[in-house]
């Protein structure tokens, strides 16, 4: 049995149920006091292991440690800093330095990798070390697993948001709506927009970063839409691009990984609208809202982060080391899922985008909606309409 400390850590941009993960696995570590001595959380992710700047998560409690499962963004905080080979000998000294035996990284893909890198650094440098990575991003973009941690809360977000939006897009149809939505180069959180636009009492239009943006395409089809007098409400992606690849809204800035950021597609569509066709138009950016929110948090969603948390401590503590927590799952005759271990190099900076197939022109696909709905949890949809 090997026996040491434990470190976890929160890496990329926090979800609604990030620290859901970070709960499961802390209860699992108390369950093996065998195993497990200290149970450690670097503060603010990466930069808290370079810098040995750790918080004792075992000395925290039990009555603060039950909030995190309804508390936003990362608790023990989370960096976009990208690791170098220079800084990896740095991160070897502190599990030294700490006597760290077990390791867990909670992010995405740029996460995965790190934790894929300080997996093969220890191997290399004959160090013991259980590395097991935790998976977490609301984008839905890590591959292998049917489904993230994160995803479910925010697509709940997204399909609600849409909705209701619409309500007031018909109730005053003077001005075509434009919603951005999260996600860079996959368009899972803007498709789960249309998870309920048969319900919707305008009409509605989506754009997913997987196909290039026409924009004569676009104008005629808000053209056609409007002509209904129904109200139009467009959700986009903020990542969307031309052919090319060049991006319809482009801030100029790179994030800590090297990421373009965008720059206001909804903004940048409004304008558009308004110029080209001499409509009104608005746009709306939830932005963080749609990651930060807990009171649209998807029980499904909180479930499997905390077990998620709580699989890679426990498959840790039982010998494996170099995997991430995945999902498998059926959705007939009822939905179930279970976990799985996923070799961490084949999730390290591998990217799922949404399925070209569940497109189509100006939505998605009810096969998406069946992949999707599962995830969000309960939602009541029913509204009236008096008019």
């Amino acid at each position: 049995m090997l026996k040491g400390n434990m470190l976890i850590a929160q890496g990329g941009g926090p979800t609604p149920v990030i620290n859901s993960s970070l709960l499961g696995a802390v209860r699992e570590a108390k369950r093996h006091p065998e195993a497990i001595e200290t149970i450690y959380g670097a503060r603010y992710g990466a930069e808290g292991i370079l810098a040995g700047d750790l918080i004792d998560l075992g000395a925290v409690p039990t009555e603060q440690l039950d909030l995190l499962a309804r508390t936003p963004a990362s608790a023990i905080g989370s960096c976009r800093r990208k690791l170098t080979d220079a800084d990896y000998p740095d991160v070897l000294e502190c599990f030294k330095k700490f006597n760290i035996r077990y390791f867990f990284y909670n992010g995405g893909n740029d996460s995965m990798d790190t934790c894929n890198k300080v997996y093969e650094l220890a191997k290399a440098a004959g160090y013991e070390l259980r590395v097991i990575g935790i998976p977490k991003t609301i984008d839905n973009d890590l591959a292998v697993t049917d489904h993230c941690p994160g995803f479910g809360s925010a697509a709940k977000y997204a399909a609600a948001s849409a909705l209701e939006l619409a309500q007031d897009v018909a109730a005053l149809p003077i001005h075509v709506v434009v919603m951005e939505m999260m996600g860079r180069n996959a368009g899972w959180i803007t498709a789960a927009s249309a998870l309920f636009t048969g319900l919707m009492p305008c009409e509605h239009l989506v754009y997913l970063p997987e196909t290039d943006f026409d924009k004569d395409e676009f104008l005629a089809a808000v053209k056609e839409k409007w002509a209904k007098g129904r109200g139009l409400l467009v959700t986009v992606s903020e990542g969307i691009h031309y052919a090319g690849g060049v991006p319809v809204a482009d801030s100029g800035i790179v994030d800590g990984f090297g990421h373009k950021v965008p720059g206001g597609a909804a903004q940048t569509l409004s304008d558009m609208i308004m110029n080209e066709l001499g409509l009104k138009s608005r746009s709306e950016k939830p932005g963080l809202l749609g990651r930060t929110s807990v009171a649209l948090m998807s029980g499904t969603d909180r479930d499997e982060a905390e077990l998620a948390g709580a699989t890679a401590v426990k498959s840790a503590v039982e010998g494996e080391s170099g995997w991430m927590v995945g999902f498998k799952t059926e959705r007939e005759p009822e939905y179930r899922s279970e976990t799985i271990l996923i070799p961490l190099a084949e999730v390290a900076n591998a990217e799922k985008t949404f399925p070209l197939e569940w497109i189509t022109p100006g939505g998605v696909t009810d096969e998406f909606r069946s992949y999707c709905l599962p995830l969000i949890g309960e939602y009541d949809s029913r509204f009236v309409n008096l008019r």
